[in-house]
């Protein structure tokens, strides 16, 4: 696996506690929308703490971007990231994953668990082959929400918000759970579904779909 040391660009605040970095692309580095690398930081004690982060940009700019949150309760890499500036450097390693845009379907995604999907959205938008694919984004509260705007105007009606810990949200109030789903979503057996967020969501969400018809091999999320 080949590591590339890629300049940081800009940062860009996106919510209170979320981060776009714009990194330096290696020549000849192709992803594929939904995919991810590790990334570490090339401070001292910290080059071999590596995490998993998803490309947010499209293939086709001159750029790599990163959308993440920083966790600052604890000392962690996400924490170390929102400290950096413009011109210093970071790792990154080659491309994985497996969350893909295999067809039309239903998103849900969980926190920043919606960073898989965002190259994946911009990129049907590019093409014009959003059609009649839905975003059902659960967050604690309406600041949560990680590019708002954007994902509105590519999705319009068919952008769906479910807000847990705020009492006077105008969105719906609640859980992504089989009752909200079943209350969401008309066709079990004939779309895909793309599911990314915490474990427990993760847990939940897709033992939700499967009791409600869902074929196993519809659902798309990173194993």
């Amino acid at each position: 696996m080949a590591n590339y040391r890629l300049k940081i660009l800009e940062i860009t605040p996106v919510t209170h506690d979320v981060n776009r970095y714009k990194v330096e692309k290696p020549r000849g580095y192709q992803f594929t929308p939904g995919q991810a690398t590790e990334v570490s930081l090339l401070i001292a004690g910290w080059e071999a703490e590596k995490r998993p982060f998803t490309f947010t940009n499209l293939p086709s700019d001159d750029h790599l971007e990163f959308t993440i949150k920083s966790y600052n309760d604890h000392e962690g890499v996400t924490k170390r990231l929102a400290n950096l500036k413009v011109g210093d450097e970071v790792e990154i390693g080659d491309p994985w994953g497996t969350i893909s845009f295999k067809g039309e379907g239903v998103f849900i995604a969980g926190g920043a668990g919606i960073t898989p999907f965002i190259s994946i959205l911009r990129s049907l938008r590019k093409k014009n082959k959003v059609g009649k694919s839905v975003l059902v984004f659960a967050n604690k509260t309406n600041d949560d929400i990680i590019l708002y705007e954007e994902l509105k105007a590519i999705l319009g009606h068919k952008f769906i918000n479910i807000i847990s810990n705020q009492k006077d949200t105008a969105y719906d109030k609640g859980v992504i759970d089989k009752a909200y789903l079943k209350s969401k979503i008309a066709d079990f057996e004939h779309q895909h579904f793309y599911v990314c967020g915490p474990p427990g969501f993760m847990k939940v969400v897709n033992g939700s779909l499967k009791e409600l018809g869902a074929d196993p091999s519809t659902l798309v999320f990173e194993q």
